[in-house]
């Protein structure tokens, strides 16, 4: 088989590697890829920004057709979850909630510890995959993410809202607000870009889109971008989805404390997601215009130009990388 891989001990390794077929298990999918998401993580990594040591499969966004194993019929489609819990475990992983992980010994597909899915055949046990129903299901992942971060919002709201801003216009804040639209709230996404797909993607999904930031007490953050995170510390209800930059920004803490306790307001990060959130993202696919969702998907990219997918060009939202 074909895959995608890096030296993590060395930037600039990305390679496309001829590697034995893998041989799935009694309780696996032999699955072949089809495609692989490329974000921010997946650019770090090619970097030698992220990890250490060893050659890894890259590729935690997937979507592949089964060729045959259990609980699948042969020819659908389907995507892989990403963590694994620990082995220790830890509480969180003990009770399946294992994108909570507390000591930080899981592993990832395709990020830490694990192969990922970026080639053109890959296994995974039938428990850790997600069916899905058209080409734009490559997104299950970053949606699997939102939805996660939709369902905290849920348990920590201590009012109801029928609004909510979302800042950032990505996959993961297109995803938000797409969420956001299905439920039926007044949408608003901000964003800087003036021209390019992100105003027509966040308008013809009925949302309103913002180049100055609104005044909007329900916020999901979705840019990572330590200024823009500082002016919003006294929100009523913040949701942080960005990994943030190494940029220094001076902060009140002492005001950002005040306004939140005086608005008895609630801060709070997200990230990764466990297969139930997988299963509801597919189901939040299968509500949107599919139409929409390839909108999203602004450059494909073919395997034998793997290099040109992890290059970030004006314009992009989401590139897929097809295998």
């Amino acid at each position: 088989m074909r895959a995608l891989t890096v030296d993590l001990a060395r930037a600039g390794s990305l390679s496309l590697t001829e590697l034995p077929d893998p041989v799935p298990g009694p309780d696996e999918l032999l699955v072949e890829g089809l495609a692989i998401g490329i974000c921010g993580t997946d650019r770090e990594i090619v970097r030698g920004e992220f990890g250490t040591g060893g050659t890894l499969v890259i590729g935690h966004e997937s979507l592949g057709r089964v060729i045959s194993g259990p609980g699948f019929e042969p020819g659908s489609l389907v995507a892989g979850v990403v963590r694994r819990p620990d082995p220790v475990p830890c509480v969180a992983c003990a009770r399946g909630e294992f994108d909570m992980c507390r000591n930080g010994q899981y592993t990832e597909r395709g990020i830490t510890g694990l192969d990922g899915y970026a080639s053109t055949l890959w296994t995974v046990p039938a428990a850790y995959a997600v069916g899905v129903s058209s080409a734009t299901g490559v997104l299950v992942e970053p949606a699997s993410v939102v939805v996660k971060a939709w369902e905290r919002l849920d348990q920590l709201a201590l009012f109801p809202f029928e609004s909510v801003l979302v800042t950032g216009a990505g996959p993961i804040g297109l995803l938000a607000a797409l969420i956001g639209v299905q439920r039926g709230l007044d949408v608003h996404v901000f964003d800087l870009a003036e021209s390019g797909p992100k105003p027509d993607l966040v308008e013809s999904l009925g949302a309103t889109y913002h180049r100055k930031l609104p005044d909007h007490p329900v916020v999901i953050e979705a840019t990572g971008a330590p200024s823009l995170v500082a002016q919003l510390l006294g929100r009523d209800l913040v949701c942080l989805t960005g990994v943030p930059s190494t940029e220094v920004v001076p902060v009140d803490l002492g005001q950002a404390n005040r306004d939140l306790v005086l608005r008895n307001g609630i801060v709070f990060g997200t990230v990764n997601s466990n297969v139930r959130h997988y299963r509801e993202a597919s189901a939040v696919l299968d509500r949107a215009d599919d139409a929409w969702l390839s909108a999203m998907i602004t450059r494909r990219v073919p395997l034998e130009s793997c290099v040109e997918a992890f290059e970030q060009r004006p314009g992009d939202v989401k590139v897929v990388l097809e295998l």
